[in-house]
């Protein structure tokens, strides 16, 4: 039987970084709730690379001064990548991930 849980996601996140590997979160605006993101390395296309690249939904986490929405990748090589909201295939932006470290970028109008 499958069985949902309606509140993964919505708390701390556990970041998987050291050595080449960092860690990518999206401050997003509270209108991209549900908004699901795919994370794919800069250059690529889903198409052109075989496999699955790894794609977050935005989710409203406890902040000091209320909810924060975010997209949060807790573990990705050392790099620059493009965020492409799913459906579709249209980069919205592009962040560097340096390795060890949590890169903290603002989406577009967000």
């Amino acid at each position: 039987m499958n069985h949902e849980n309606p509140f993964a996601g919505q708390g701390p996140v556990l970041l998987d970084i050291g050595g080449s590997h960092g860690a990518l979160v999206v401050s997003m605006p509270s209108s991209a709730e549900g908004l699901e993101v795919e994370v794919r390395p800069a250059g690529t296309t889903a198409a052109a690379t075989a496999g699955h690249h790894p794609h977050v939904a935005v989710v409203a986490r406890p902040g000091p001064g209320g909810p924060v929405h975010t997209l949060v990748y807790p573990d990705l090589v050392e790099g620059d990548y493009e965020l492409v909201p799913l459906p579709g295939n249209e980069v919205v932006m592009t962040a560097h991930v340096t390795g060890g470290e949590v890169a903290s970028v603002v989406w577009p109008g967000g």
